[in-house]
């Protein structure tokens, strides 16, 4: 490179001006050596996720919805606290979709026989909130131990937008802290608590078809914008003092 700048003034010295197109030549030339020296890490960080966007992404997937209903040995029946607890679990159950509710019964628990009451009053209340008779099933479930009340869980499946589980630590907090990185664990109680706020996980997909136009009330807005008074503004007067 320093070759060519000596030629160029070389030139100049012999009296022979050189021309503006080999000034041109030799200032491109020079610009690409010295480009060709610096050092680019562009890529290479850019490569590294460092979003927690990115590590922790939410997702529409099927998830299993489990309600564990303790049963006392000593009910012949579903009580007011377990109907109330039913009825709210129940209200996240998609009738469109019809999933299979499952009612689960400890067998050999001490409150094998209560579990099993209740279980078919679960089972009638579930038909009354609207879930078809075909889609409930009574099951059992072998209990841990004999001398313990084991609860009735009742399940069923629905597609929900979530994200995965929290509280991974595969590092020391420091070694991020020294790259100025977030650490694995970070934003991923934000993006559980965001999923778990979207009523419709087919919303994350795409927007919903508009709903037909109220022509009535249409109507009425317009009538109002139509008949509505005309305020004139008053230009305001100078006082004197």
């Amino acid at each position: 490179m320093f070759d060519l700048f000596k030629n160029a003034a070389g030139a100049s010295s012999s009296g022979r001006q050189p021309s503006l197109r080999t000034v041109s030549v030799l200032a491109i030339v020079a610009a690409a050596l010295l480009a060709g020296c610096a050092k680019r890490d562009s890529i290479t960080v850019g490569s590294v996720p460092d979003d927690y966007r990115t590590n922790h992404p939410i997702v529409i997937a099927e998830k299993e919805e489990v309600l564990d209903l303790p049963v006392s040995a000593s009910d012949r029946g579903m009580t007011k606290q377990q109907r109330e607890t039913l009825e709210g679990f129940l209200s996240g159950y998609d009738r469109s979709a019809s999933p299979v509710l499952r009612i689960m019964t400890p067998s050999g628990a001490a409150n094998e026989v209560a579990a099993s009451y209740a279980a078919d009053d679960f089972a009638r209340m579930a038909k009354r909130a609207g879930v078809p008779a075909s889609r409930v099933m009574i099951t059992s479930y072998q209990a841990g131990s004999p001398d313990v009340s084991a609860p009735v869980r009742v399940s069923f499946t629905a597609m929900k937008a979530q994200t995965d589980k929290c509280g991974r630590w595969p590092e020391d907090i420091l070694n991020n802290s020294a790259d100025n990185k977030h650490y694995a664990n970070f934003g991923c109680s934000y993006q559980n608590n965001l999923a778990a706020q979207i009523a419709n996980p087919a919303d994350l997909l795409g927007p919903r078809k508009e709903t037909t136009i109220d022509a009535e009330r249409r109507g009425q807005v317009i009538d109002e914008y139509r008949n509505a008074p005309v305020f004139v503004a008053v230009p305001s007067q100078e006082v004197d003092y």
